[in-house]
């Protein structure tokens, strides 16, 4: 077996493995970042992120990037629409520039980190197999390609079905309850002209009958929607998704009565992907263990309603690396102070991500949802 070593092996090239890298750069520590994905262009990268002032911004201004950050940010994507079942407007906000979420594709942050690291820092194609402890805080780590490594410090972020958890935790993501038809339409405003209007220049979500349907413009004018329904673990599996029509005709069928426009953004959809939404538990936290932490989904997997997930991964990749910068020759005295301040933030938001869940998809989600967004001022809320 090709075995070599790297003091910190940083497992997962996503926004919070990346924005740890570049933390690391910058308060100049080298780091190795290890993804399964072949390169870069592997797979579209999802859709649009809307990034917090208080967590999400702060990595990047520790990364020194906020000012290409802002660039990159699409212009009127904090517009917020929220409708019931019967095509009625109960809430709109407009984007008049001055909000503290702005909006960007997911992929484009993620080329801004990519592109901010040095050349070699990302390994492609390294799919992890396994990992295990060899004592005195080190790890070896092997991979699908038959090679391995050791590092004196492994940095697990390799998402919610994590690899390197297992060192650390028994805790695994559970199902919320919560299954998703994931669509895509393209060319939105040539193509689907109705639907864009509908759905407005930012967020959408239109809600009722515990059940729901939330939209984003991208800014490659596309519409990205999730039909989101209570369902049994298994109810995706009885579904065709491989047949597109009768993928939409079975996801339809649970939006019988709703308005024709709505139900547009899954029958006129160009993709429908099946999605379900798991997360760990709230709370979930470990027992200190030598030379191995978490970040991001793969320590704190929550449902996507309080939008917070890349928010925190990213924060939590900064938050990381400024700790080993300000504990130089101790790793365990940063992991500690790291894993401190790490397990009450993904607390709070991961019971914020639930409570959501509940109130949106309860009987009276719509109601509840729209006194949430009138009730107080916009900068206090967190939307979903």
């Amino acid at each position: 077996m090709n075995t070599s070593h790297v003091p910190i092996a940083i497992i997962g090239g996503g926004l919070g493995g990346l924005t740890a890298g570049r933390v690391l750069h910058v308060n100049g520590i080298a780091s190795a970042i290890f993804e399964g994905e072949a390169s870069p262009r592997a797979r579209t990268q999802g859709g649009m992120l809307d990034i917090h002032e208080a967590n999400g911004q702060q990595a990047l201004h520790a990364a020194h990037l906020h000012d290409a950050f802002r660039k990159i940010v699409h212009q009127g994507g904090e517009a917020m629409r929220l409708l019931g079942p019967d095509g009625t407007v109960r809430v709109a906000e407009d984007d008049d520039g001055t909000g503290d979420r702005p909006e960007v594709d997911r992929g484009a942050l993620r080329d801004l980190l990519l592109h901010s690291l040095p050349e070699g820092t990302v390994h492609w194609g390294r799919r992890v197999t396994g990992a295990r402890a060899l004592g005195d805080g080190r790890h070896e780590v092997t991979f699908a390609d038959g090679s391995a490594l050791t590092t004196d410090l492994l940095i697990g972020a390799d998402g919610a079905w994590s690899r390197v958890r297992p060192l650390l935790s028994d805790a695994s993501p559970a199902y919320t309850g919560i299954s998703f038809a994931e669509t895509d339409l393209f060319e939105a405003d040539a193509r689907h002209p109705g639907s864009a209007a509908i759905v407005g220049d930012g967020f959408f979500i239109a809600l009722g009958d515990e059940r729901g349907i939330l939209a984003h413009r991208e800014s490659d004018g596309s519409l990205h929607a999730y039909a989101a329904l209570k369902a049994d673990e298994g109810w995706l599996d009885t579904v065709d998704f491989s047949d597109p029509t009768a993928a939409k005709a079975a996801v339809l069928a649970h939006f019988a009565g709703w308005d024709p426009g709505l139900r547009k953004l899954i029958a006129d959809a160009d993709t429908i992907t099946p999605r379900r939404i798991h997360a760990l538990p709230v709370g979930h936290r470990w027992e200190r263990v030598p030379g191995v932490t978490l970040l991001g989904d793969a320590a704190h997997v929550m449902s996507p309603f309080a939008g917070e997930g890349a928010n925190l991964a990213m924060l939590d990749g900064a938050q990381l690396a400024l700790a080993i910068a300000a504990h130089p020759g101790d790793t365990e005295a940063a992991l500690r102070a790291y894993e401190r301040d790490l397990f009450p933030r993904s607390e709070q938001a991961a019971r914020e991500s639930a409570d959501n869940l509940d109130t949106m998809f309860g009987e009276q989600g719509l109601q509840e949802m729209v006194a949430f967004f009138t009730s107080g001022p916009a900068e206090e809320q967190h939307h979903p």
